[in-house]
């Protein structure tokens, strides 16, 4: 992505301006991150708050009607929705059951299952199918 500043006094306040063919991940993660450059989650452990960046979260699990955010070497309770973790973690994270989102950039493998089921395995050694329902926006990402 060619990026160009432009720095002068006759600017009152920051604006970014992007030039594309097609919308594509790059762009789509640009945006994002202009527009929400400072976002944290909140997560607790027992009664510690912790504070992550989205970049660190591999996975997302609904576990006994919580939501358990999936870091390389731990695991954290939120107190948000699933739908709302999903709008906060941005264009990285894909919906892959009603119950989970993944984080693409930490994604290891894929294995086919029968069924055409697939399963994904996180670089940190976690795993989860992806549901029928969510399988052909998942395979689209693939190039499949």
């Amino acid at each position: 992505m060619k990026v160009q500043v432009n720095i002068s006094e006759k600017y009152r306040e920051a604006e970014a301006e992007i030039r594309a063919d097609k919308m594509t991940k790059e762009v789509e993660a640009a945006v994002d991150f202009l527009q929400n450059p400072e976002r944290i989650i909140t997560a607790w452990d027992n009664e510690k708050m912790i504070i992550l960046k989205p970049e660190q979260i591999y996975m997302v699990r609904v576990e006994n009607e919580k939501a358990v955010l999936y870091t390389q070497k731990n695991n954290y309770i939120s107190g948000k929705r699933l739908y709302e973790l999903q709008e906060l973690l941005g264009s990285r994270f894909m919906r892959i059951s009603k119950s989970a989102l993944v984080n693409l950039d930490k994604l290891d493998h894929v294995e086919a299952e029968f069924g055409g089921m697939m399963l994904l395995t996180m670089k940190n050694g976690s795993s989860e199918y992806v549901s029928r329902h969510y399988l052909p926006e998942f395979k689209k990402y693939l190039g499949l």
